[in-house]
């Protein structure tokens, strides 16, 4: 029982660890902005974080949905940086977003046994 529970857990509260490692990035628009233009600059930057949010929110009740949209995410970042970048640049997001990919995959198994 306390087996399913963390297979349970993990995956959402790693997806939300994502969500504010990914929000870290929209702070550096303070360094070229102040103001208003730093709020909206802020806003915009933190409107790719907000969405997959709104995914964790959903795959928080479907499993499969997390599974879908995070090893998507992965793919989806490793097509579009190219693959002559250095291996750090991939394990940096894609790797946190296979693994919660996989972890809900595995609670999702859970489920239906």
């Amino acid at each position: 029982m306390k087996n399913k529970k963390i297979i349970y857990w993990l995956p959402r509260i790693l997806s939300l660890a994502f969500v504010a490692f990914l929000s870290l990035f929209s702070f550096d628009v303070f360094e070229a902005y102040s103001g208003w233009q730093a709020i909206l600059a802020l806003a915009i930057h933190l409107f790719p974080a907000l969405i997959l949010l709104g995914v964790v929110a959903i795959a928080w009740k479907y499993d499969l949905v997390g599974v879908i949209i995070f090893l998507g995410l992965a793919v989806f970042y490793v097509l579009a940086i190219g693959f002559n970048r250095p291996w750090s640049w991939y394990a940096g997001i894609s790797g946190p977003a296979v693994l919660v990919g996989i972890l809900f995959l595995l609670s999702w198994f859970k489920k239906r046994s």
